[in-house]
């Protein structure tokens, strides 16, 4: 059975299904990974409100805005590789990226008036519409959609590797930033992507919950869909960004 082809690295099939063969006397459950998700995006919340009252103070944020990036980097590479730490490392994780997005805000907060506000709210508008879809069963992570995101997802993921190595020899593409039609369009098709991440997200949590996981695995799943709402997030603001660049 086919429960988690995914697009996602955090979860892949054979490391839940070698997972969900051991015997373990506590199971993951859907209710028990809310919970996970709910702690984690409280500590994310309050690193980012940290990270931007500093910033607001005249602090500077190089270091929360770099340090914050490469150490959940870190995390969430290691978490990838040893799932049992991700009780101990989610948390840190998302202290980690709070810190990095609330210095991120506050840079574009800078340039733009109300961007950060604007952009949390249709985060959360993207989010519990794509949970109405999904309950619903509007939108169904059927094998054609979990395939047809992984080509979309890897693509975008080759992308931005490729210009951030780029950007060391001085080369940039233009439309990543500005505020042309294509640069908006593309923004637009990277953030719906995003959006539709969260449908394999809500997937892969439910489908683990009946497919009988350890119970680490709701803080693992936590953290996966942690990732995708940070991208969401992050996409959504540099959407904004360049419309409103273009007043």
């Amino acid at each position: 059975m086919d429960l988690f082809k995914s697009s996602n690295p955090v979860l892949t099939e054979k490391s839940i299904k070698d997972a969900a063969r051991l015997d373990y006397t506590e199971r993951m459950t859907v209710n028990g990974t809310i919970g996970k998700v709910g702690f984690l995006l409280f500590l994310l919340v309050a690193a980012g409100a940290f990270s931007w009252s500093m910033a607001a103070r005249g602090v500077a944020i190089t270091a929360m805005l770099y340090g914050g990036a490469i150490v959940g980097l870190i995390l969430a590479i290691v978490m990838t590789f040893k799932k049992t730490l991700s009780p101990i490392l989610a948390p840190v994780y998302a202290l980690a990226e709070g810190l990095f997005l609330g210095a991120i805000s506050m840079l574009f907060e800078s340039l733009y008036n109300g961007i950060v506000l604007q952009a949390v709210g249709i985060t959360i508008g993207v989010f519990f519409c794509m949970l109405f879809l999904y309950r619903a069963r509007i939108i169904r992570a059927t094998e054609r959609f979990k395939s047809i995101m992984f080509v979309a997802i890897s693509g975008i993921a080759v992308f931005y590797l490729v210009a951030f190595g780029l950007s060391f020899f001085g080369i940039y593409i233009p439309f990543l930033s500005e505020g042309s039609p294509l640069g908006i369009g593309f923004s637009v098709v990277v953030a719906g992507i995003a959006a539709l991440s969260l449908i394999l997200d809500f997937d892969r949590i439910e489908e683990g919950a009946n497919y009988g996981l350890p119970k680490y695995y709701e803080w693992y799943a936590g953290f996966g869909l942690l990732v995708t709402i940070i991208w969401l997030y992050l996409e959504i603001l540099r959407l904004l960004s360049k419309l409103q660049s273009r007043n």
